[in-house]
């Protein structure tokens, strides 16, 4: 038998050993990918290829936008919409990261918590910060409205799962600090669960009825759609790979398709910044997130599942996320599935073995897609805008990158604009860098596998006996 020999836990004795593991547990199953198994994202079914209009690269903009996903594109909106020559470029096709990669779960979070945040900034300044979250949850559905995305937006709420009894005893005491903060929550208990979710692995959880969920691909071809109408040239396959600043304050932008002059310069990239702007390199940790989707299930199966339709998440500390598809026809599920980076049909199987675990009558249904995406988190885990040296930027949304990148996108806008609606709360903080850090998170692998352990070991004692 071919196995190899991996260090393990047994967690009911309390003791470390090495147990021999076969090593095709360790690889993708091949027969849970259906015979039309796609890489690529579901969200990219459900519209046609983009076709760009071929275009040479003006020499000269008034701004120009280096990232065409949310932020880029909601930046975009403004500065075109106030007359300012706008050009987004992006190294892939507009849209081909994290904005078409995501789950479509739209939050009100924002990681720290208040009493963290006031302990660092002060009271004032740590409740504007929190309040931001829901501001750009309640904000993104007037900008789907107002620009008449059709993104199946829907405020089904979300269902966070305690994995153990501590954890939801934790949550019933976060409730009244969630009130202060003018954010809903309301608890439903092991017993009540079923209401909710299909499944026996939780302790309860908290029920957040003003999240939504929308179509990823969906919103971010309207928003492609809204620049491109306020005037804004958009090209893809355009990698900025140069900043020089002139002595005349223009910025000089090299590009694979020709050299752009800009009075202003964004910085949207996020998670793909890559090494354009080194101090922005030391500040954000690129983190890939694994994504899959099952076969077409049985509606009464969904139903059963997922009665009230909401997005469901957890209190683990390395996080799974999921929900039904918007037809209510699948369930996609994500999260971080291993201590290291891997392909997506390795992913697909370990995600796929995650979600049984949750609901075992997913058992025999197989996985149609499978991909990836980077987010951006940041060393203390809230987003950042401002200026460096000039170049405005806004990036690190810390996992809460669909209603934030948007938000905090069209803020920056405003910002090139010099209007004062441009201010957020996140203007001007301290945007920490570590030592010896260049851009290569070395030590995420053995965090997440720590923080993994202590996951399974809280949800070992918790089991009863």
């Amino acid at each position: 038998m071919n196995v190899k020999c991996l260090l393990s836990l047994d967690l009911d004795d309390e003791v470390i050993h090495f147990q021999a593991i076969e090593h095709h547990d360790w690889l993708p199953d091949m027969a849970l990918l259906t015979d039309g198994f796609k890489d690529t994202p579901l969200w990219l079914d459900d519209i046609p290829p983009w076709t760009p209009v071929e275009m040479a690269l003006p020499s000269r903009v008034d701004v120009l936008i280096v990232g065409a996903g949310y932020t880029g594109l909601n930046a975009a909106i403004e500065t075109a919409r106030a007359g300012r020559s706008t050009l987004v470029i992006d190294a892939g096709s507009p849209g081909a990261g994290c904005s078409t990669r995501n789950g479509g779960q739209i939050s009100s979070s924002i990681k720290p918590a208040l009493a963290s945040l006031t302990k660092k900034y002060g009271a004032q300044r740590a409740r504007a910060i929190r309040n931001a979250g829901t501001t750009a949850l309640e904000w993104i559905e007037s900008r789907i409205a107002e620009e008449g995305i059709a993104c199946d937006f829907q405020r089904q709420g979300l269902f966070r799962a305690a994995h153990t009894p501590a954890h939801f005893q934790a949550q019933l005491r976060d409730i009244p600090v969630l009130a202060e903060e003018s954010i809903d929550a309301y608890p439903v208990s092991r017993h009540e669960q079923h209401q909710e979710l299909g499944s026996d692995f939780y302790h309860g959880g908290l029920v957040y009825p003003r999240h939504a969920s929308v179509h990823p691909a969906k919103y971010h071809r309207g928003l492609l759609e809204a620049a491109l109408g306020a005037g804004a040239h958009v090209v893809g396959s355009c990698a900025a790979t140069r900043v020089l600043r002139r002595q005349s304050g223009l910025f000089s932008v090299s590009t694979e398709r020709g050299v752009v002059e800009a009075r202003e310069l964004v910085i949207a990239s996020n998670g793909y910044s890559g090494s354009l702007i080194p101090w922005l390199q030391r500040r954000i940790i690129p983190i890939n997130s694994y994504v899959m989707c099952t076969d077409v299930l049985p509606e009464e199966l969904i139903e059963r599942l997922f009665p009230t339709r909401r997005n469901i998440t957890d209190t683990c500390k390395v996080v799974y996320y999921y929900r039904c598809s918007p037809d209510r026809r699948r369930v996609v599920f994500g999260g971080r599935v291993s201590a290291g980076d891997t392909t997506v049909r390795d992913s697909a199987g370990r995600l796929h073995r995650q979600l049984c675990r949750l609901f075992p009558e997913l058992r025999d249904y197989k996985v149609t897609h499978s991909w990836s995406g980077q987010v951006a988190y940041t060393f203390d885990e809230l987003m950042h805008t401002g200026t460096h040296q000039g170049i405005h930027y806004s990036m690190g949304y810390c996992g809460s990158g669909v209603s934030m990148a948007s938000y905090m996108g069209m803020k920056l806008g405003q910002k090139v604009l010099q209007l004062p609606e441009g201010r957020t709360p996140f203007d001007d903080l301290s945007f920490p860098a570590r030592p010896l850090y260049r851009g290569r998170p070395w030590f995420l692998p053995p965090m997440v596998a720590w923080y993994r352990w202590r996951d399974q070991w809280q949800q070992r004692l918790s089991r009863p006996g």
